[in-house]
């Protein structure tokens, strides 16, 4: 896979960052103060739906084909798949390594639509909660990244850029988002040392998620990509 040339962000990658920097978080943090943290399933939407937007305006001056959905369905049920056929090891799971793979192959936009929506959906086996909006904007953040980084030159594809970049977004981004959530529901003070405890507490579980990413994007990130390459030159997707 040929590194792209840098170019300036179109307007629709400007719309998506604001989308995805601006009003995903916004809808969390209005579910856990203005709804007291209940609609669940509200809020999950609204962020599927921030996700969805920038995307579906990709098609602005073409017409939509079903094969570029259908390739996004699939990396989403693999990334569900992936969760469910790992779910005696706690947090040993393959889903950001793929949300990754997603964003570099397809875009940003893609990226944070297969994270947002693989939490949303493998959710509905491990137990939908408070947790989860923030877990579907934290996978979805780490797609966008990967798309962006990888469009603008710093990521590339080889297995040491990928596997450093999966590491360091699950334990930092995915970890800080989810446990700035944790922090939120419980009702404790919000600050910098009750953060901290929190990050502590959790540091064990977000090692061995960051490890898993690694893991998981070593060994699968080579033949996946080649396969979305040769799919994206066949049908001229994306």
């Amino acid at each position: 896979m040929q590194q792209k040339p840098k170019r300036r962000l179109t307007k629709t990658e400007w719309l998506t960052g604001v989308s995805t920097l601006i009003l995903a978080p916004s809808a969390v943090l209005w579910g856990v103060y203005g709804m007291d943290d209940r609609k669940y399933y509200f809020i999950s939407l609204i962020i599927i739906i921030c996700a969805m937007l920038p995307f579906f305006l990709l098609f602005e001056h073409r017409r939509p084909q079903a094969r570029e959905l259908v390739t996004l369905s699939v990396l989403c049920a693999v990334a569900v798949a992936g969760r469910a056929a790992f779910y005696m090891l706690p947090q040993f799971k393959p889903v950001a390594a793929i949300v990754i793979i997603a964003g570099v192959s397809l875009g940003a936009q893609s990226g944070f639509l297969v994270g947002a929506v693989s939490a949303f959906v493998s959710n509905f086996f491990f137990g939908q909660g408070p947790n989860t909006p923030w877990q579907m904007f934290a996978f979805g953040i780490i797609g966008f990244l990967a798309g962006i980084l990888y469009e603008r030159g710093p990521l590339k594809t080889s297995r040491l850029s990928l596997c450093i970049f999966g590491g360091a977004s699950t334990l930092l981004l995915y970890g800080g988002i989810v446990n700035a959530g944790t922090l939120l529901i419980s009702g404790l003070p919000v600050t910098l040392p009750a953060y901290l405890a929190v990050c502590l507490g959790s540091l064990p579980f977000d090692l061995i998620h960051a490890v898993a990413s690694v893991i998981f994007l070593f060994f699968i990130s080579q033949p996946m990509i080649e396969k979305i390459e040769r799919i994206k030159k066949k049908y001229g997707l994306m």
